[in-house]
């Protein structure tokens, strides 16, 4: 890998060639982000999952742009063109576009109008008119007219030369790159409706006469108009003020007022218009896409990491609720661990008969499975069900707890929930989803494929590989961060630590079964096919409890544990000791325990595990209630002041469920009273807040919200 790479990347993101260079290496090496950022400090100078990761993505893109230069310096070796100069010009590029602007006059092409005047003989006319020395174009195409070559007049050939140098304008690597950097600066993007009379044009009516300037454009207009124009709801063009931009071509290549120079001129204008405007756009297009997929991407992968590290409940007995109105409420008891014990189906909405036997089956079970909370999915008859339950009269020490069930249905048809209970219907999956939802968000919502969950916007837009790739990162940066119970973890969840992936996730779950719990982390060498790069990069996220190690239970890494007990043994006490006694942990000079392989990063990081050794990070879980009586649309009414949950967080604000079955929206104007860019700055997804209700619109089934304060109905 060049150097080069290491210094300009170090450079773009204001760190060290070293850090950079020992980052590259533990990647080419296998090791994973989360890793690296936490057991290997010393070697990368503490840099943090975001830096690594962006490290990593940039010198993919450096790559890409290095196998293309290869591929484009063997073409022109092929084709004999390949000189010093134009060696150097490739070398040189900095950017695909760069490099393509090289490569592009002599990339192999379809026949265009200046190939077929090439064929007439008419280059060498175009090269003197091009060089505007003063001549007379039209006597010179004299000696070019030729009827045998199709050049039967000298407007014939004028027209032909014309096109050759319209061609060289538009392969011009300098006009390229002003005109690109034109677009950027000057270009709007102009939308117009195409099909109005269709009610589903309805959704794009904020674009049937649109006009914005590129460089200004958000990301989710961006894409929505890119929708809405591939739907064929609205034309899209993207261009600058033409004027001006064949004004700053003429200027590259217009140097007289003779009549060479007016050809020449002429041949700009249709180099512009017939060619260079046109492959502008395309790369506009492809830019702003771009752009607006990566900012879109991030809106998604922030939304997903605050939804996968939400408050769990922990490991309680819970009763489910799947509700329903007609077909009734599909009812499951989960023990501690989240295990199917008992499933059933009560119908509280139907009559005040089915009511009363719903009640007493709700409290039987309650009383058998000894339930400490009761959640309920949020979908359908979800309010009204949380009310019938509430006004049973429980035990108060029963948590009452409403889910957010969306992607509960997608688990329930899934292969993943057929494995786990091939017994049981979708109905009985889906109660099941929801109350381990309750107890650990984190290790149930990796079942179901990130884009099903709906906290993003627009992610069936964007590119596809960079939303997965974003996605796996923050479910593997979330999962190795929490750490997981190897004795309990589904297949499912242990597939996301680091230097796993579903075989070994599958084999670890295997080897449990058969040999029972692991009692210890040297046990995972005994899995099949978990070699020493997989222990290494695994071992530390992996946690058991009560095992006959201590610092199994921590984020301690087995390669570290020789230092713990060094400590240990110095401090006359065992390591059980160091982790109950602060004043001893105190005492402790760190100096002593640096060594070439431990320094003071990994040792400061080994002493706040001892201090709380496998602590979740997550925040603690918080009930919540929605307003009593407000379960419907229009039992909602402007002025009012809700409670509610973020649901999804937006480039253009953020979307909050009140409890009415339609989350209402804060637009990113009313989430502070502060002027704000970003709506992550002010909201997170699961977020309690307090809201305004500015206004509803029934027939568009939209609920207008403010977080500002004082603020007032439309």
């Amino acid at each position: 890998m060049s150097s080069d790479f290491f210094q300009k990347i170090a450079g773009e993101l204001n760190l060290t060639a070293a850090q950079v260079k020992a980052t590259a290496a533990l990647l080419d090496e296998g090791s994973t982000v989360p890793f690296i950022a936490r057991y290997r400090k010393e070697a990368t100078g503490s840099l943090d999952e975001v830096l690594i990761t962006a490290i990593r993505d940039r010198l993919t893109q450096l790559k890409e742009l290095e196998k293309r230069r290869e591929a484009i310096i063997k073409s022109l070796e092929e084709m004999g063109k390949l000189t010093d100069e134009l060696k150097e010009k490739v070398f040189a590029a900095e950017t695909m576009s760069a490099l393509e602007d090289v490569y592009l006059p002599y990339r192999p092409k379809r026949r265009t109008k200046a190939t077929i005047a090439r064929e007439k003989g008419l280059e060498p006319l175009a090269q003197k008119i091009f060089e505007q020395a003063g001549i007379d174009p039209c006597a010179e195409a004299q000696g070019f007219v030729d009827a045998e070559k199709g050049v039967e007049t000298v407007q014939d050939a004028l027209t032909g030369a014309r096109h050759i140098i319209a061609e060289w304008v538009n392969e011009d690597q300098k006009a390229r790159a002003l005109l690109r950097e034109f677009f950027f600066s000057k270009g709007t993007f102009r939308t117009k409706a195409i099909a109005t009379e269709d009610e589903a044009a309805l959704k794009y009516k904020d674009y049937f006469d649109w006009e914005e300037p590129i460089n200004k454009a958000p990301s989710h207009r961006v894409l929505a108009m890119r929708r809405g124009e591939k739907e064929g709801f609205l034309s899209l063009n993207i261009a600058p003020p033409e004027d001006e931009a064949i004004s700053l071509l003429d200027s590259l290549f217009v140097k007289g007022a003779g009549e060479d120079s007016n050809q020449v001129r002429l041949s700009v204008n249709d180099s512009y218009k017939r060619l260079l405007s046109i492959s502008m756009e395309i790369e506009i297009r492809l830019a702003t896409k771009k752009r607006a997929d990566e900012e879109a991407i991030k809106v998604f992968a922030d939304n997903l990491r605050q939804l996968l590290l939400a408050p769990p409940l922990g490991q309680k007995n819970v009763l489910a609720i799947d509700p329903g109105f007609r077909t009734g409420c599909k009812v499951v008891c989960l023990n501690r661990q989240g295990k199917l014990l008992h499933t059933d189906l009560i119908s509280p909405h139907l009559s005040a008969g089915e009511t009363a036997r719903a009640a007493d089956k709700v409290k039987e079970l309650c009383q058998k499975f000894e339930v400490e909370a009761i959640a309920i999915g949020n979908g359908t008859a979800g309010r009204e069900t949380e009310e019938f339950i509430r006004k049973m009269g429980l035990p108060g020490n029963i948590q009452t707890v409403m889910v957010n069930e969306s992607g509960a249905s997608i688990y329930s048809a899934s292969k993943v929930a057929r494995e786990e209970f091939p017994d049981h219907d979708i109905t009985v999956r889906g109660s099941v989803s929801i109350g381990r939802r309750l107890m650990d968000p984190l290790a149930e919502l990796v079942k179901i494929d990130p884009k099903s969950i709906g906290v993003g916007q627009y992610q069936h837009d964007v590119d596809q590989t960079g939303l997965k790739q974003s996605l796996d990162d923050v479910v593997i940066s979330c999962v190795s961060g929490v750490g997981v119970e190897v004795n309990t973890a589904s297949k499912q969840l242990l597939q996301y630590i680091s230097g796993l992936g579903p075989q070994l996730a599958e084999n670890i779950v295997e080897y449990r079964n058969e040999h029972g719990p692991f009692r210890s982390r040297k046990d995972f060498r005994e899995v099949a096919k978990l070699g020493p790069k997989a222990f290494e990069q695994a071992a530390g996220f992996l946690r058991i409890r009560d095992g006959g190690d201590p610092l199994d239970a921590s984020a301690v890494h087995p390669e570290s544990y020789h230092v713990v007990d060094a400590i240990a043994k110095d401090k006359g006490c065992t390591v059980q000791d160091l982790m109950s006694n602060s004043e001893l942990r105190s005492s402790i000079d760190l100096k002593k325990y640096v060594t070439d392989k431990v320094g003071l990063p990994t040792l400061e990081d080994i002493m706040k595990e001892l201090a709380k050794p496998g602590r979740d990070p997550r925040e603690t879980f918080e009930s919540f209630r929605f307003q009593e009586g407000i379960e419907k649309i229009e039992d909602v009414k402007a002025g009012m002041r809700l409670p509610g949950i973020v649901t999804n967080v937006t480039a253009f604000g953020a979307f909050v469920d009140i409890g009415v079955h339609q989350d209402g929206l804060v637009h990113i104007s009313q989430l502070s009273d502060k002027f704000i860019k970003n709506p992550n700055d002010a909201v997170k997804v699961q977020q309690k807040v307090m809201v305004t209700v500015l206004e509803v619109d029934l027939k568009r089934n939209r609920i207008s919200l403010s977080m500002k304060k004082g603020a007032q109905a439309v």
